[in-house]
């Protein structure tokens, strides 16, 4: 009997108890590493305005589908039972993806798609099995393994075929995909607040941490003047990223989702703050890395249009991507990052005419007056809103928020 009672056990999958993230979790990140630093090497051999667009259409599958296995730890633990193998697996099949991702649009494109399918497969299974006993669960995930089953057959079907066509398909794959668990289904899901923001707080670290890697991968020449001064101004920028997010940003989200009512409130929370409006954090740290890297490459030249339109492009989509999370987490807009933004995008003529170094200067300096002006500014509500949210106050910190609103 305890045989058998073992045997079942580690073909099930059990529910987390615990909120900090494990170690495996962690192991299972390092492939995403690979995954972002191969998005920059797409962009990097084909540095077009397509090629950009390719670029963001893999990282939107690869971060949809990281974002999955986010929400299966956050049910079961991913170190008992089955779990620990199948997410080795996932592992695997994801590193495989990864190491396609520069000629997903060319002659790896089939073996990019069936690894991806390998990495959803894996992922619907576990949930499967996680959703035994909670019909709820169970609805939830029957209807995302319809619309994963969908997307992953059109990438399939987008390998067989070339130029605006495969690029349409990709599209639609991805909109599927993404749409159906953003219009249904979205009371049965289940997670764990605090473990869930933590995770995509770290995926966040680790995409910074990719720029930084941009920043020696870049740099081919002689370690002059130039280099380390492009390379200081590269960290300084990554640091002024960090500082946006987790100086505050990083305690509001997890505080708010915990207060959320569980289920689908809490669960349609999740999803808008994390799993869509994060992407476009990541994604603007993704193309402000290639821009550093191609600064690296050329630092007394002036950078061209698509790694300039990285550079100020990615830094303006991340401030957005800031804007937006605000607005869903307590429903009032940041002015000053609106308009560091914009004054980020108006610096792309700039970029074009000046030498890159300075292009990085002056993205810096908008980023540094940003993160001055907010400092000074909100010097008092700022430390509230740090204390109420170290002690679990969340509705003083949102009235903190909203009087910060301009």
């Amino acid at each position: 009997m305890e045989a058998a009672q073992a045997r079942t056990r580690r073909l099930t999958a059990v529910r987390r108890e615990e909120a900090r993230v494990t170690a495996l979790e962690l192991f299972f990140d390092l492939v995403f590493v690979l995954a972002l630093t191969q998005c920059t090497a797409l962009i990097a051999a084909t540095p077009t305005w397509s090629g950009l667009v390719q670029a963001l259409f893999v990282l939107a599958v690869l971060w949809w589908s990281w974002g999955g296995y986010a929400w299966l730890t956050s049910v079961v633990d991913p170190e008992e039972g089955a779990v620990r193998i199948a997410m080795f697996a996932a592992m695997a099949a994801f590193l495989v993806a990864a190491l396609a991702v520069p000629h997903a649009f060319g002659d790896d494109a089939l073996v990019f798609a069936c690894a991806y399918g390998v990495v959803r497969v894996a992922h619907i299974w576990l949930f499967t099995m996680a959703s035994r006993d909670d019909p709820g669960l169970r609805r939830s995930v029957t209807g995302l393994a319809s619309s994963t089953a969908i997307g992953v057959t059109l990438l399939v079907a987008a390998s067989f075929t070339d130029g605006v066509l495969q690029g349409a398909l990709w599209a639609i794959a991805i909109t599927f995909d993404v749409g159906v668990p953003f219009l249904f289904f979205a009371e049965g899901w289940k997670l764990m607040p605090s473990h869930f923001a933590e995770r995509y707080g770290l995926i966040v670290i680790i995409a910074l941490g990719e720029s930084i890697v941009s920043i020696g991968v870049g740099a081919h020449e002689i370690v002059d003047g130039g280099i380390i001064a492009a390379s200081v101004l590269g960290v300084a920028l990554a640091a002024a990223l960090w500082w946006l997010y987790f100086d505050v940003i990083v305690w509001l989200g997890e505080r708010r989702l915990s207060e959320a009512t569980p289920g689908k409130q809490q669960n349609e929370l999740a999803r808008d703050s994390y799993s869509l409006i994060h992407f476009p954090l990541v994604a603007g740290i993704v193309l402000a890395a290639f821009g550093l890297k191609k600064t690296l490459e050329h630092v007394g030249d002036p950078l061209h249009s698509v790694p300039a339109a990285a550079l100020v492009g990615g830094v303006a989509m991340y401030l957005l991507g800031h804007v937006a999370f605000r607005w869903r987490q307590v429903h009032s807009l940041s002015r000053q990052r609106s308009l560091a933004a914009l004054a980020a995008l108006l610096l792309y003529p700039v970029a074009l005419e000046v030498p890159a170094l300075l292009t990085v200067a002056l993205v810096l300096g908008v980023l540094v007056l940003l993160i001055a002006y907010e400092v000074t500014r909100f010097a008092e509500n700022r430390a509230r809103v740090r204390q109420e949210l170290a002690h679990g106050h969340v509705p003083a910190a949102v009235a903190e928020i909203e009087r910060m609103a301009e």
